[in-house]
Order: C-alpha cells, then sequence, then structure tokens
C-alpha cells in the first residue's frame, strides 16, 4: 500500500493543487485518480498564469476564441470552465459515491475582487451557473469584504472554496458565514445541503518568519497552526448548532490545508503532508508534492483532534517576537496581493478586447 492510499485510508482526502489542458488530454489526471488516490482538484490564478505562459496547451484554443471575438476575462474563463468542467466529470463517480462530500474542483472568481462583496457575489453565481456542474466549488477569498458574499452565495446554493484563510480566526469567521447561509436557507424552506471547504494557508507561515525565529522553532508554525485550526474545526463540527444543522440535512463545510508544498529545499519534501494527516479533513497538494509523497512519503500519527503540541509551540513563538495575528492578517494580505499579480500577468497573455 503506498502511502497515498494509506493517507486516503485514514479520512483525509488528497486534492491535486493544479490543473492544465495537457494532464487532461494525455490522461495523467485520470491516471492520478486511479493510482494515487486523488478525489479531487484545485485551481488558482498562479496556476493558469503559469500553464499559460510555460505551455502550448492554450494556444489554438486562444486563437480559436479570438475569432470568436472572445477576449479578457471571458477568453479566461471560458478555458478554465473547459477544462474544469473536464475534471469534475472525471471525479463526479467519486463525487455521487462520497454523498457529495468528495469529488469536488475549484474555481476562483477574479482576485481583483477580494475587497469587492456584490461584485464578488455576481461573478459566483455567475460562474456556477455557466460551469453547469454539481461539484464545482466556487473560490472566494475570505477576507472581511468576502465574508457576507460567502454567507449570501451559500444562501443562494452556490458551492463554495473559501480561500486566503490563515489563522483560526479567519477559519471560524469563514466557518460562521457559512453556517449563516446554511441556517438561512432552513428557515426560508430551502435544501440545507449546499456543500464548502474552507481552506488554511500553511507553508507560507513558515517562509515568512525564516529568518526571525531561533532555529528549534523554525518551520514549526505552519504546522502548529494547521494543527490549532484542526481542534477548533472538530470542535465546532462536533457542537450542538452544527449537528442540529446535520440533523436538518446540511453538510458540514471541510477544513482543507491548502499550500502544502514544501518551499525550503533543505526540509522533506512533503513535510506539510506527513505532519498535517487530519481526518475529515482535505490536503491539497501541488503536482511535485503528491508524486514525492507517493514515491517515498511517510506517514506519522493523525493530528490530534485537541491539536497536539499546537499551543505549545505558538507560545514559544510568541515569546520568540512573532505577532501571530499581525502576521496573519499580512499573510492574507500578501496572498490576495500575489493573487491579482498573477491575474495581471494572466491577462497579459491572453488577448484583450478592443477599445
Amino acid at each position: 500500500m503506498n502511502a497515498t492510499t494509506s493517507l486516503h485510508r485514514l479520512g483525509q482526502s488528497l486534492w491535486l493543487d493544479n490543473i492544465t489542458r495537457g494532464m487532461l488530454d494525455d490522461g495523467t489526471l485520470a491516471r492520478y485518480i486511479r493510482e494515487l488516490s486523488v478525489t479531487g482538484l484545485t485551481s488558482n490564478p498562479t496556476i493558469y498564469n503559469l500553464a499559460f505562459k510555460n505551455t502550448p496547451f492554450y494556444d489554438a484554443a486562444i486563437a480559436a476564441k479570438v475569432q470568436q471575438g472572445i477576449t479578457g476575462e471571458r477568453l479566461f474563463f471560458d478555458l478554465a470552465i473547459e477544462d474544469l468542467s473536464r475534471a469534475a466529470d472525471l471525479f463526479l463517480e467519486v463525487h455521487d459515491r462520497t454523498n457529495e462530500i468528495d469529488g469536488w474542483v475549484s474555481l476562483e472568481v477574479s482576485p481583483r475582487l477580494a475587497y469587492d462583496t456584490a461584485s464578488t457575489l455576481a461573478a459566483a453565481k455567475s460562474l456556477h451557473a455557466q460551469a453547469g456542474r454539481p461539484n464545482l466549488f466556487i473560490k472566494i477569498p475570505g477576507t472581511p469584504e468576502g465574508l457576507p458574499a460567502i454567507e449570501e452565495a451559500i444562501f443562494a446554493g452556490v458551492p463554495v472554496n473559501v480561500t486566503l484563510l490563515f489563522t483560526t480566526a479567519h477559519y471560524l469567521a469563514a466557518a460562521e458565514a457559512y453556517l449563516r447561509g446554511i441556517e438561512r436557507r432552513i428557515d426560508a424552506g430551502l435544501d440545507p445541503r449546499v456543500c464548502s471547504v474552507a481552506s488554511l494557508f500553511i507553508s507560507r507561515w513558515d517562509a515568512a518568519t525564516a529568518k526571525q525565529l531561533p532555529e528549534h522553532l523554525r518551520n514549526r508554525l505552519g504546522i502548529a497552526i494547521g494543527q490549532q485550526c484542526y481542534a477548533a474545526y472538530r470542535s465546532l463540527i462536533a457542537s450542538d448548532r452544527c449537528q442540529r444543522l446535520a440533523n436538518f440535512g446540511a453538510a458540514q463545510q471541510r477544513l482543507l490545508m491548502a499550500s502544502t508544498g514544501t518551499k525550503d529545499p533543505a526540509l522533506c519534501d512533503h513535510l506539510y503532508v506527513r505532519e498535517l494527516a487530519a481526518p475529515l479533513t482535505v490536503n491539497t497538494m501541488p503536482e511535485a508534492t503528491l508524486l514525492a509523497f507517493a514515491d517515498h512519503g511517510t506517514l506519522g500519527s493523525p493530528v490530534s483532534a485537541g491539536g497536539g503540541t499546537a499551543e505549545r509551540v505558538l507560545f514559544e513563538i510568541r515569546q520568540a517576537g512573532i505577532d501571530i495575528d499581525a502576521l496573519g492578517a499580512d499573510l492574507q494580505k500578501q496572498g490576495a496581493e500575489s493573487f491579482v499579480k498573477s491575474w495581471d500577468e494572466l491577462m497579459q497573455t491572453i488577448p484583450s478586447a478592443k477599445p
């Protein structure tokens, strides 16, 4: 039994944090599903920016769209939805077999809308309708302005992947928006089963603090944040509030470990996968991390429902001078800015609408 199978049997879903038209055309994604227990997929502007710039897979499709008079953002979303619809179809069997818990793909709204509630909601509804797939999440950032859009999207029946969460407080705010949306659906007599995941970014914590912490605390912050958030998640889904919603037929919003590729080449290449093996969650990992884990990965003990040593490690890191709350806010802002940069570069690589 390889490591990916073991992790899947532990109860954590393995999703691929990558997509290109090439891996759809040549059967790579189908092989990952068949051989590596991959049960979902995520995308973001950076992934597509690299795919458009560094591969020839989209050249002919872009030319054909331009011939039809389709340019700019519409051209991108048309191509991305074509890709993600094909991927969603590959995962549909998993989606059906798990009663909609697993088998999802994700498409992000324009990152330029991260601080615009009304436009984010409108884009989420439009993209979901255009895709027409039951297992496609719309990614909405968990910024303060994104939270009302998340609640409204859930109330409107749009499945949401909440992205750009960095702290446990970010996660709990996203979970609150989800729960309010579901409660409003119940009050309105609507089907309460609208699925969601909340994506907690891990590795960027360690990249941001590597030069500020003493050696014994380096590369431990991201894992501790993941463990702390997992404890909050397990406590929340066991709460009377969530159990009441489950009694009405609602699904639980699952915690998703994101940004789990190892950035420091001196570290284990599957560090965050090994250390954040957590039942009832998702780990979406870059392709290189997935392949490394499948080839030589090892599993440690599952993350404790109580968070293990997280609070002690976080206390020591605060004592070493790291303001975790302030850093989390900065990382969320930087993450939003990074996606905007990738988005702008992406828009420059495809033809724009003529003035």
